[in-house]
């Protein structure tokens, strides 16, 4: 009974009291799913479930959105115009072509449909790029590509961050020393320039080399303040009982020290997940980002850029409000939570 009774009254540990302030915070929570939406929409579409078909010539070059009506009718009559000439009739057989006889008797097995040209729509929803892909799928599909160079470059920074911070901060002495030489080199270096420097060095396009160069070049901010978190700790009782019960070196870092401050680790990962997304889009705007026939909404700014010059701005607000929204969502979430997870906060 008298076990009961203190479970019962036991306080609560820091990550309920987080989840609990996190519940309080409306705009928290809005952001929070704001993202989780994103999220779903990258698991839809990596799956293929959504958008595997976004490469389909579905309308004319540049349709505009279908809410332009006036602009929609006259794009529309000139995609007409233009169509009609493309459906032309094949030129005469050249008696010197040795591959004529065989041409023609292809033409002659396929169905007529086969042969003709397919139909494409004058206006789509959202509007349609250069090519006649529907631009509001292309988003999604760019969402992929970026927000899991977001995700899997943070992780990669923060756990390369984290183990370099408790290796140092837990040591000390020449290890320490090390470890801040190698952080001050790379911080004396602009994050921009490091980051084409890496890109240049690496000189592979994909969505991998993107995230090796993120992640190579973001772990230093997690380094600082989880190195910061360990000198701390280390002197605390709890890992002097560990000490004198034998616990190893490792087993002290990562089993007693590291979930008191794993907090920090997820609030940097969460930050870096921000700036992530952003360097992709900056990347692939400056042509270091993903190959030809990969998208991200780095590619698709790149595109919309001459686009814009001739008036056709969908693919570029498909591409910024889609980045804004997610960039804004993980940003005030970012902030909730690093409030959240503050002891100080009562």
């Amino acid at each position: 009974m008298q076990t009961k009774m203190l479970t019962k009254h036991a306080a609560p540990g820091l990550w309920t009291l987080a989840w609990r302030r996190l519940r309080a915070d409306r705009v928290a929570m809005l952001a929070l799913a704001v993202a989780g939406a994103f999220l779903l929409l990258l698991t839809l579409s990596a799956s293929g479930l959504i958008v595997s078909d976004w490469e389909e010539e579905v309308g004319i070059n540049y349709a505009p959105p279908s809410f332009l009506a006036s602009e929609a009718g006259s794009v529309g009559r000139v995609g007409r115009v233009s169509a009609s000439v493309t459906r032309h009739e094949p030129p005469p057989p050249n008696e010197f072509d040795p591959l004529a006889a065989d041409l023609e008797a292809l033409r002659a097995e396929l169905p007529a449909a086969a042969l003709a040209p397919p139909e494409r729509r004058p206006t789509l929803p959202f509007g349609a790029d250069k090519w006649g892909h529907d631009v509001i799928k292309k988003t999604i599909k760019g969402g992929e590509t970026s927000i899991v160079v977001g995700l899997v470059a943070a992780l990669v920074a923060v756990g390369l961050g984290t183990l370099f911070g408790a290796v140092s901060g837990f040591y000390g002495g020449l290890v320490d020393d090390f470890f801040n030489w190698f952080y001050s080199i790379f911080t004396a270096i602009p994050s921009i320039l490091m980051i084409l420097t890496v890109a240049a060095v690496l000189q592979q396009k994909g969505v991998m080399t993107i995230v090796l160069i993120l992640g190579l070049t973001g772990w230093t901010g997690p380094f600082r303040l989880i190195r910061a978190e360990y000198i701390k700790h280390k002197a605390r009782e709890y890992v002097m009982a560990a000490d004198a019960i034998g616990a190893s070196s490792w087993r002290k870092m990562f089993s007693h020290i590291f979930p008191n401050v794993s907090h920090v680790a997820l609030v940097q990962m969460s930050i870096l997940v921000v700036g992530f997304i952003k360097a992709e889009v900056i990347l692939s705007f400056l042509g270091f980002g993903v190959p030809v026939g990969v998208v991200s909404w780095g590619s698709m700014l790149n595109e919309a850029q001459n686009e814009l010059i001739l008036g056709k701005w969908w693919q570029l607000t498909a591409a910024a409000t889609a980045m804004a929204l997610l960039v804004t969502a993980f940003s005030l979430f970012t902030d909730a939570l690093r409030d959240a997870l503050d002891p100080k906060v009562k």
